[in-house]
């Protein structure tokens, strides 16, 4: 009889200061492990031989595997027991981040990042639904999002410090493993601070199964082609066999969410011009400012010669401002309103990515020439986020906020991991170009590329040997760095084309419709 009392008072009672710091420790988790491992990927390159593709698929394998648990873990936690799905969630993340850094090569480090992303996507989402249970209303909730929001921007933010800072003190391993005690001590406080519950009504929904599958094989099967197209051969049986197992699932997957009684795109809000304005100011974001985030450390270190810590401490520029803007993003929303801020926050960041792109042509006055550029770009990152996230649910009925914000994360996830791949791709064939013009022609089209990957991969070192060989005369560093310099221009005249035209797209969904009235209030 004591025992069954007990387990109810342990599941009843509720400590939200406790809670409050589990739900932002993995907060912390999560973000940390987006933006602090891309400072050490030249770190993995020279110490695991780990391939342009290799890094690439470091990085997508964790956005792509987060992207295949949001919506089912929602419907599991809600059915289960959120409390309960959050404990095994944090402890799947521990034990992946475990293997990432016990990880001897690179096959083994993708498999295990893909394991940390589901992990970490699940956590995530389950994070959402328990603060929204512990707070459910009034001034404490708005504090707790608050708090939550700016612990989250700190993971993000000064991730690549934090990385830096670890490969400096010890070694890129541990920029995995120091997640697994902090991750015990985010279970340590779910079992004290968070209180259990469900959705009684998610006993009758079924997971969506078949959306989740043809999802992530058409997320997959695009990124697969970005990335591997060239050296499988456009044209080759295995290129063309994946775009049309790709369009397959793509076809698939939109049949199956029309059909199903609980989808996970329900496709009608696109109605919705808020909506889906508001879903292009998140894609704007993540085809443009964040993948970059990936090959920025590269451009520092391979195309500068600067060590880790100097270039962890230079992303601080390109990540840090959007921490301090969400206060302005807010008061421009009361003046001119989310249909004007979102295109104009998205215009932002492409003025910063030209001015980059500006800047990397006055290279050799020293790096700082693209950290203006990076500043403004930050800039247009923080006046975005805010309006864009709030307005993807708020412009909906309150029923479907919950289907809108998993939409919004999972277009912001599936964006992201086409662009790193997409980014990857522009980067190779702008230092091919700019190789090919240094070398004076004579290299084949597959040796081109080989030494563009093995530059782009941050292989100085390797590539100035190959070069040599490929070309028959000897090529210097500066000339090598240089085509570096240049292939990061183009991916920066590429993100600032890219987020200009989704800014276009997302001003012509968001203009009032003729007639409307002018006193119409701002949904976000």
């Amino acid at each position: 009889m004591a025992v069954p009392l007990l387990l109810h008072l342990s599941m009843s009672t509720r400590h939200p200061a406790l809670a409050l710091s589990a739900i932002c420790l993995a907060a912390l988790l999560f973000g940390l492990e987006i933006s602090s491992v891309p400072i050490i990927l030249p770190v993995l390159e020279a110490q695991l031989q780990a391939g342009f593709q290799d890094l690439q698929w470091t990085m997508n394998a964790y956005t792509i595997a987060c992207t295949t648990v949001l919506m089912a873990t929602g419907t599991l936690a809600d059915r289960y027991g959120r409390r309960r799905v959050f404990e095994i969630s944090v402890l799947a993340f521990g034990v992946a981040s475990l293997l990432c850094g016990l990880a001897p090569q690179m096959p083994a480090l993708i498999v295990a990042r893909f394991a940390q992303g589901m992990a970490g996507g699940a956590m995530f989402i389950c994070s959402i639904a328990i603060l929204s249970h512990q707070f459910p209303e009034g001034r404490a909730r708005a504090r707790a999002f608050a708090v939550w929001g700016v612990v989250a921007g700190i993971g993000l933010g000064f991730g690549p410090v934090v990385g830096g800072a670890i490969v400096a003190l010890a070694s890129w391993h541990w920029v995995f493993l120091v997640h697994a005690p902090l991750a015990l001590l985010t279970l340590g406080l779910i079992r004290i601070g968070v209180a259990e519950s469900r959705d009684p009504r998610a006993q009758t929904q079924r997971l969506d199964m078949a959306g989740i599958a043809t999802l992530t094989l058409a997320v997959l099967g695009l990124s697969w082609l970005i990335t591997q197209g060239e050296s499988l051969g456009w044209a080759s049986p295995a290129a063309l066999g994946l775009l049309a197992l790709t369009a397959l699932s793509l076809a698939v997957f939109v049949a199956v969410e029309r059909r199903h009684p609980h989808p996970m795109f329900d496709f009608s809000v696109f109605r919705i011009r808020d909506f889906s304005g508001a879903i292009l100011g998140c894609v704007g974001m993540n085809c443009s400012y964040w993948p970059f985030m990936v090959y920025l450390p590269l451009y520092f270190t391979a195309g500068l010669g600067w060590d880790t810590p100097a270039t962890g401490l230079a992303l601080l520029v390109y990540t840090v401002p959007f921490l301090v803007m969400p206060p302005i993003a807010q008061w421009l929303l009361l003046r001119w309103q989310a249909r004007t801020v979102i295109p104009a926050g998205l215009f932002t960041i492409g003025l910063g990515f030209a001015l980059m792109k500006v800047g990397s042509s006055f290279a050799g006055l020293g790096g700082w020439t693209v950290l203006p550029g990076a500043l403004v770009a930050g800039i247009g990152l923080g006046l975005t986020t805010t309006p864009a996230t709030n307005m993807t649910t708020s412009s909906v009925p309150a029923e479907r906020a919950g289907m809108a914000s998993g939409m919004d994360v999972s277009a912001r996830l599936i964006t992201l991991a086409l662009h790193i791949a997409l980014m990857g791709g522009v980067l190779v064939a702008g230092i091919a170009a700019a190789l090919q013009e240094a070398l004076a022609g004579g290299l084949h089209a597959p040796q081109l590329r080989a030494l563009a990957e093995r530059l782009a991969s941050g292989d100085l070192a390797g590539a100035q040997p190959l070069a040599h060989s490929l070309s028959g005369s000897e090529v210097s560093a500066s000339v090598l760095q240089a085509a570096v310099i240049d292939g990061f221009g183009t991916v920066m005249l590429f993100g600032a084309v890219a987020v200009w035209l989704t800014a276009a797209a997302s001003w012509a969904v968001l203009r009032r419709p003729r007639g409307a009235r002018a006193a119409e209030p701002c949904k976000a």
